[in-house]
Order: structure tokens, then sequence, then C-alpha cells
């Protein structure tokens, strides 16, 4: 079975809902199951135990959110000094707010948490753009969700619905990878 392990960090549960429509993403495939932790719960022996690696994280001044680097500073920095995870697979996604159909720094961030994966030397899921509801919340690193309107104003309920299937989506897509390279030496 290919266990997808989703880290996540969160201001106003809009990235929680996003790490939770992956996992429901993943679940749907038969033989892979998702584990959603907090960045501050998560640990280096979590990331070992899983096939899969997916990091969400809300923007903060155009970078992830600052639990979420200290995720990746003190449990992965470990794993990667002894390649523990290469030839993993490794995803992303991200909640922005502000202005912009993504909210600003959706891509930034995305792309900031993709270096790190691919710093540990992981197989990187990127999102197709003829998946299901990209047009909505995707972008080729992977979905993105908002917590706020344009006019910074809260959105209701964390995340609004037309961008949950890309998520669902990008979950059903880093399964199928990891149960493809789960168990097999990539790299080494």
């Amino acid at each position: 079975m290919a266990e997808v392990l989703i880290v996540y960090s969160t201001d106003h549960k809009g990235t929680l809902k996003m790490a939770e429509k992956v996992a429901a993403g993943v679940d749907s495939i038969e033989g892979c199951k998702a584990t959603i932790k907090h960045a501050e719960e998560a640990k280096a022996e979590d990331v070992l135990a899983a096939d899969a690696l997916v990091l969400g994280s809300p923007v903060h001044m155009a970078s992830m959110e600052w639990r979420m680097k200290k995720f990746i500073d003190q449990e992965c920095s470990g794993l990667w000094m002894g390649d523990k995870v290469a030839g993993k697979a490794g995803a992303v996604f991200a909640c922005g707010s502000g202005y912009g159909n993504a909210g600003g720094g959706c891509e930034l961030t995305m792309l900031a948490m993709l270096n790190n994966l691919a710093e540990l030397g992981m197989v990187l899921v990127p999102l197709p753009k003829d998946s299901p509801g990209y047009a909505k919340g995707g972008l080729q690193w992977g979905p993105y969700g908002r917590a706020h309107n344009e006019d910074i104003s809260v959105i209701k309920g964390g995340l609004p619905e037309e961008r949950s299937e890309v998520c669902i989506q990008h979950g059903k897509n880093i399964a199928r990878v990891a149960e493809a390279i789960r168990g097999k030496a990539l790299f080494g």
C-alpha cells in the first residue's frame, strides 16, 4: 500500500481544507492511503515511513509560512544529509489571499517548497493543465486556494468549493505516482 504524507500549516483553515481534499483524492485510489499532519506535529520518521510527501502552506509575504519552513529545516534536513528520501514522490499546494486570482505569492510559495523537495531528491509530481478543476484553481506546480477575497475579507468556509476538484485530482495523481515508484530504488 502506498502511503502519502500530507504536511500542512494554516492560518484560516483554507490550507487544511485543501489538505483534506488532496487526502480524499489519494484515498480514492485503490491501495493508497493518506495521512494528514500539521507541520508542528510531523516528524522525520513520518516522512521516512511514507512513499510520498506533500507540502501545503499558506502564503506569507510571497513565501511559505514559518511553521512549514521550520518543518523542512528541522525534520527534513537530516533526511537530506543521509539521502533518506531520494526517489520518493513529492508534491505541493498553497493557499493565498489578496490580489490576483491565485492570491499574491502562491506560485512563489509552491516553487520554494518544490525546491526543498528537489533538494531531497524526490520525484516531483506537477499538476497537468488538463486536470479537472485546473482552470479554477491550478498552476503547473500544484493547486492553489484562497483564504481571502481580493479585498482581504475572509472567505467563509476557508476554501471555495470550485477549488476542491483540482485538489482531489492532485491527490489522485500523487497516489498513482507513489504507487508506481513504491519500493523501487530510483536513485543511489
